[in-house]
């Protein structure tokens, strides 16, 4: 095959996947508040979510964090991100329940937290709201997934929410108009290695 078969090949598969591609975004025609789910066992959920809101502030938007389980405020994208003018940030946890060890207090933490994060939710200023390791607490009993569900859906319309976390309910992948599912293949953290900062912090 001649370099010019192969150019004029290449030629009609990108016409093709083209056309494709422009039938799809035609179909798209609606706009509406997305509800976007990051769970699963790999690295990256937060990170995915953080980087939403850096793309979202590109666009002059206003955003909330909400953070359900981490109790510290010294990780990279806190540290960043509070000095953001258009960035509301609530640490609402108390560290990871192993370090706690106390239902009732983790139970009365999370529930605290949920109504910072309803009064975000039912504030229509706020473009974008993420909601950082929110299945834990509805994984472990502390929020009432039902409520959660009601206020998402009573939402503003135009209002994006991200829900970060391991092992989501069903009931959220039903909600949810996209879910990624975060594959762990290899962790460093596995081979002895300790979290960095800029990399896990």
């Amino acid at each position: 095959m001649t370099e010019s078969d192969r150019e004029q090949r290449h030629r009609l598969r990108m016409q093709r996947q083209k056309t494709v591609v422009d039938a799809a975004i035609a179909r798209a025609d609606r706009k509406k508040g997305l509800l976007l789910v990051f769970t699963g066992n790999g690295k990256g959920k937060s990170t995915s979510a953080f980087g939403m809101v850096a793309r979202a502030l590109g666009h002059g938007m206003r955003i909330g964090v909400a953070q359900f389980i981490k109790g510290r405020s010294d990780t990279g994208e806190e540290a960043f991100f509070r000095k953001q003018d258009n960035v509301v940030w609530h640490v609402l946890g108390e560290g990871f329940t192993w370090d706690t060890q106390d239902l009732t207090r983790d139970t009365e933490t999370a529930r605290r937290g949920w109504t910072v994060a309803q009064a975000m939710l039912s504030d229509p200023s706020f473009d974008l709201i993420v909601l950082d390791e929110l299945t834990y607490p509805i994984k472990y009993g502390w929020l009432d997934l039902n409520t959660v569900l009601h206020d998402l859906k009573n939402r503003p319309p135009m209002q994006h929410v991200i829900i970060t976390g391991r092992a989501a309910p069903e009931a959220l992948f039903d909600a949810a108009d996209t879910v990624t599912e975060m594959t762990d293949v290899k962790h460093a953290f596995r081979a002895g290695i300790q979290a960095q900062e800029g990399i896990d912090l």
